[in-house]
């Protein structure tokens, strides 16, 4: 059912997105495999993933009852990072980056203001404390990270991001932030309600560092 739901999501995906417009989706370990595959599946290109180098608290434990007869052992490691998918719609045959830049405006992604590209590595934290009492939604992401997703994911700054899982209105509210146009679906009602007036408050929230700066990697 999962892999039949996401290679259809592609195939609609595909017909809405300009050609070369990119598509990032959230995941984890045990599923992306699936998931990226399906999309490709559907007519998406594979552009390769986006790590959110964050300390999560799934795997590590000990094997479920039997924790005393094994404590040397994990089950799974435990996670320190979340792979986002990162794909494409295909450039028409023919068509280089540059050409699809100038027809499209996409094709490629956003370099970082002091001109060094974005990185598929990216140090997160855990959504902080501050944003979690604005919206309480599951699987909230952080606004330093999404301020930078948004911003690389139009190469020119110009276009709408979409975000057809929009819970409670995270992604909206990091492009509304950063002045960037963006439009958001979503199913449960009651995530939709409560959107509309999380929205403002996650997009007036003044960062520590400069949203569109990556914090540097240790190498």
């Amino acid at each position: 059912m999962l892999k039949a739901f996401f290679v259809e999501w592609a195939r609609l995906v595909t017909r809405a997105l300009r050609p070369g417009g990119h598509v990032f989706i959230a995941s984890n370990a045990y599923l992306s495999q699936t998931i990226f595959s399906s999309l490709v599946e559907g007519g998406l290109e594979f552009r390769g993933e986006i790590i959110r180098v964050v300390h999560t608290l799934r795997g590590g434990d000990r094997p479920k009852n039997a924790e005393k007869d094994f404590p040397d052992v994990s089950s799974l490691p435990r996670g320190c990072y979340e792979p986002w998918g990162l794909l494409r719609k295909p450039i028409p045959p023919g068509m280089k980056v540059s050409d699809c830049l100038r027809v499209f405006e996409t094709g490629g992604l956003r370099r970082l203001p002091n001109g060094k590209p974005f990185n598929d590595v990216i140090l997160s934290e855990r959504t902080p404390r501050r944003e979690r009492a604005i919206a309480d939604h599951p699987s909230l992401k952080p606004q330093s990270f999404l301020r930078q997703l948004v911003y690389a994911a139009l190469p020119l700054g110009e276009g709408i991001i979409a975000d057809p899982f929009m819970g409670s209105g995270s992604t909206i509210a990091a492009a509304e932030a950063i002045n960037v146009r963006a439009v958001g679906i979503e199913l449960h009602a009651n995530y939709y309600e409560m959107s509309r007036v999380v929205i403002p408050q996650l997009a007036g929230l003044k960062l520590k560092n400069d949203l569109s700066q990556q914090l540097p990697l240790p190498w």
